[in-house]
């Protein structure tokens, strides 16, 4: 069976030796991935004068989908053809305003399953969420 790895040069790189993403035949197996931009700065972070950080569970869920987005297109996919998602949250606090964005991205009817587990940090304290996929497409 064919296989081959896909790491992007416009994305953030991954903080290991890992790719964004692995394709195995009809699957695509997307690395979690968070609101890192290829900066490394973090999406949905805001930094006040008085030195608050403000951390914005909504525009990091949008910044997560998007760089699915991104990975699953340069393994020649989109989100329609993911099948199922793993969401790990650093706060159950923020699963409502999580969900509100998720919904303008997937349907029950259409979407993948899914599993949205509290975890207790993500590799940088400004992340609130993470996301890994996987994807189905015809064989290439």
């Amino acid at each position: 069976m064919e296989s081959h790895n896909i790491l992007l040069h416009g994305l953030a790189r991954p903080r290991a030796n890992y790719p964004h993403a692995r394709r195995v035949g009809n699957f695509i197996f997307v690395s979690g991935l968070s609101s890192r931009q290829p900066d490394d700065s973090i999406a949905g972070i805001t930094r006040t004068p008085d030195g608050r950080i403000i951390r914005d569970i909504a525009r990091q869920t949008e910044a997560v989908i998007e760089n699915l987005r991104l990975v699953l297109q340069a393994a020649g996919a989109d989100l329609a053809q993911v099948v199922d998602v793993t969401v790990f949250l650093v706060d159950m606090a923020d699963y409502a305003a999580f969900n509100a964005v998720y919904d303008r991205y997937f349907t029950a009817e259409t979407g993948p399953t899914r599993t949205t587990v509290a975890v207790r940090e993500l590799p940088h304290p400004d992340l609130l969420i993470e996301i890994k996929a996987v994807a189905s497409v015809p064989a290439p």
